[in-house]
């Protein structure tokens, strides 16, 4: 029976089996197969709806690796020529034929959003369909309503001063941050904070042998030079600093990215001492500092020294990364640099945004949903470690304390592969090696960095069975 919309001449060429294609031109096979199935799409020889031979076949028919016919598919994929779907095989797409893609969309591709995911399990996605909408409304009517008019016009480049004021009150009560609101500046976003970081440093920064590589491209964009830190189960190995000659250092105190785990106290002491031994600042990015399971309170290192630590927060993971609202709690004398870098008129956050944002906080709204989302996240968190115990013994799990993540440590020689076998099952994630800093002297773990803040309660389970499908079986 043909598939409902495709007509009989379609039907007859979904059945998939024999594909015939040849492989020839420069470039590898991968780029040769990706270049023959276009060619076979473009032509008419494969109409829409098309089902392709599973990756495996083709791979026997054409005498090239597996992994090459599935690389090829996954990257068609992304470029909009095939679509897949767990379960129902790799078609040609049924929509109007793509235009191939331009010359710089090579980059784009790989990124995240780009690909077909079934299951989100980047460690840096919070849970998408938990904003608060209607808690958000209602303190957007309230900041709306009860905002001067003078928040429409052209206002004071550290932002709003209910935001400021409503941060400095929440970061002291649940962080243990120590500022005043004209030390705050409103950002939009982690990433923008950077930006404007990068143009005030000066020379070399100090940073996590593991971390997120974007992060490390904002300050070598900006003219900065990186050197990593060990990094060990205790977080960073800050009495390396003296070693280093940098004038600033980059942490994630309260929770290792990605490897887990808060600074050990001896380690944030050392780090404040040698800032305020050599005039050098801590940036101190406290990415998800409120979720916290099997331990007491981490407070902030900023706490330590408010004028040797820079603050930098967003609702990235508590709320939302589409707000874009970030923040900067600054030493007194950075006030000035920081507010020549941003502008008069740069880069501002929306008013509306900063004034909801400050209501919520305010009425309490922000605390509410922080322990629902925290109370979820420990489930997720627990499900995951339970699924593993079960289908995956022989897979440990680490960094699960607090935060969005957890580690999963692979045998030696899998990490590829296995990240690899995700992406073939519609699972976005992503292995250690991945964050590694690639001046690090450190040994290379094996690992994925997965997380569980994405995949709505309704699909976590479907998650996580692909997950353990991906894994490498036991020795």
């Amino acid at each position: 029976m043909a598939d409902r919309g495709v007509n009989s001449g379609e039907a007859e060429a979904s059945v998939g089996t024999d594909l015939h294609l040849e492989l020839s031109g420069r470039g590898s096979r991968r780029e040769q197969l990706m270049l023959a199935l276009r060619e076979a799409i473009t032509s008419g020889r494969l109409a829409p709806g098309t089902r392709l031979p599973p990756y495996r076949t083709l791979a026997v028919d054409l005498g090239i690796a597996r992994n090459t016919v599935g690389e090829a598919y996954a990257e068609l994929v992304a470029e909009g020529w095939l679509t897949a779907r767990q379960g129902s095989g790799t078609h040609v797409a049924s929509r109007a034929t793509p235009l191939p893609p331009a010359a710089g969309d090579r980059a784009r591709r790989s990124a995240p959003e780009a690909r077909p995911v079934a299951y989100d399990f980047m460690p840096t996605s919070p849970d998408a369909s938990a904003f608060p909408r209607s808690a958000w409304l209602r303190s957007a009517r309230r900041a709306l309503n009860d905002a001067p008019g003078d928040a429409f016009g052209v206002g004071d480049p550290r932002g709003r001063v209910e935001l400021r004021t409503a941060l400095t009150e929440y970061l002291a009560r649940a962080r243990g941050v120590r500022t005043a609101p004209h030390r705050i500046v409103v950002c939009a976003g982690f990433a923008h904070a950077m930006r404007i970081l990068g143009e005030v440093l000066e020379g070399t920064v100090a940073v996590e042998s593991y971390g997120l590589a974007f992060h490390r491209s904002l300050l070598t964009g900006a003219g900065l030079r990186t050197v990593p830190l060990t990094v060990d189960a205790d977080g960073a190995r800050t009495a390396e600093l003296g070693a280093v000659g940098a004038g600033a250092v980059l942490l994630t105190p309260a929770h290792q990215f990605p490897t887990g785990g808060p600074l050990r106290p001896e380690r944030r002491t050392a780090a404040v001492d040698w800032a305020r031994a050599t005039g050098a600042v801590v940036l101190e990015d406290d990415y998800d500092g409120e979720f916290r399971y099997d331990r007491e309170p981490v407070g902030a290192v900023q706490g330590l020294d408010p004028d040797r630590v820079v603050y930098l927060g967003s609702t990235s993971k508590s709320l939302s990364p589409a707000l874009r609202l970030g923040w900067l709690a600054l030493p007194e004398a950075l006030v000035d640099d920081v507010l020549a870098v941003k502008g008069v008129r740069e880069m501002w956050t929306g008013v509306g945004d900063q004034l909801t944002l400050a209501d919520f906080l305010a009425c309490g709204a922000y605390d509410r949903h922080v322990r629902l989302m925290r109370r979820t996240y420990r489930r997720r968190r627990d499900r995951l470690v339970a699924v593993l115990a079960e289908r995956a013994p022989h897979i440990g799990v680490g960094g699960i304390a607090a935060g969005l993540h957890a580690v999963l440590d692979l045998p030696p020689g899998t990490e590829r592969d296995t990240v690899r076998a995700a992406g073939r099952l519609g699972l976005a994630l992503e292995g250690l090696g991945a964050f590694r800093h690639p001046d690090s002297a450190m040994e290379p773990r094996e690992g994925l960095v997965i997380g569980f803040g994405a995949p709505p309660d309704h699909a976590f389970n479907g998650a996580l069975q692909a997950l353990c499908t991906a894994l490498p079986p036991a020795p």
